[in-house]
């Protein structure tokens, strides 16, 4: 058990995070200040400086949490896994408040965030691992470019969240990641290897 204190230090911590990723999500980073962030807090900001120092510092908090809040809801390895991986985080972004405010700093990141602790770094990690698992697995073309290829996946997940946002208010992201597989899986893949693979969004989705 926690002490009562440290319970209330938790759930303060939290609040904000929470109230920053809404006020970023809806003004991004310049349009955020750190005396909205508090009152939709519902705290002084006295009591938000004590957990984080400056609006910087929340913004980081908000991009370093994003791969820990993606959990795709079925076991996979390899291939399958970074694709679940991806459409996990599709489906996700319109419903957690913080992985919608890290799609809307993506492109605020200079002002806060250093290049190795940017999201795209971050995603890059993720996907380098899951694909160097699927070379080990065999699923892969022979010298294929696992970390470059992360990046392509990256790149293009991150253009098609903007794009997804411009066309449908991000409504269609888990079909245009989908679309990103298709495409990218001929030249990655081992035929046999892809026929094995599910891109459907329930992949991204918890069973009901």
């Amino acid at each position: 058990m926690k002490p009562p204190k440290q319970e209330r230090a938790i759930r303060t911590r939290a609040a904000i995070l929470h109230a920053a990723a809404e006020a970023f999500a809806e003004a991004g980073f310049a349009g955020a200040s750190v005396a909205a962030i508090s009152r939709r807090a519902g705290l002084t900001l006295g009591a938000l400086y004590f957990h984080f120092p400056n609006k910087e510092a929340l913004a980081r908090e908000i991009v370093h949490q994003q791969v820990a809040r993606v959990r795709p809801p079925l076991e996979s390895e390899g291939l399958q896994r970074a694709i679940d991986v991806t459409l996990t985080w599709a489906v996700s972004v319109l419903e957690d408040p913080v992985l919608l405010a890290g799609a809307r700093l993506v492109l605020d990141q200079e002002a806060f965030a250093g290049g190795s602790q940017n999201s795209h770094q971050q995603w890059a990690g993720v996907l380098t691992k899951d694909l160097q698992a699927a070379e080990d697995r065999g699923e892969l073309v022979p010298d294929a470019a696992v970390a470059p290829w992360a990046r392509v996946l990256v790149n293009a997940c991150t253009g098609a969240q903007m794009q997804a946002q411009l066309a449908t208010g991000r409504r269609d992201l888990p079909e245009r990641v989908a679309e990103i597989w298709a495409c990218v899986l001929p030249a990655l893949a081992r035929p046999e290897s892809i026929a094995a693979l599910d891109l459907s969004e329930s992949r991204g989705r918890m069973p009901q």
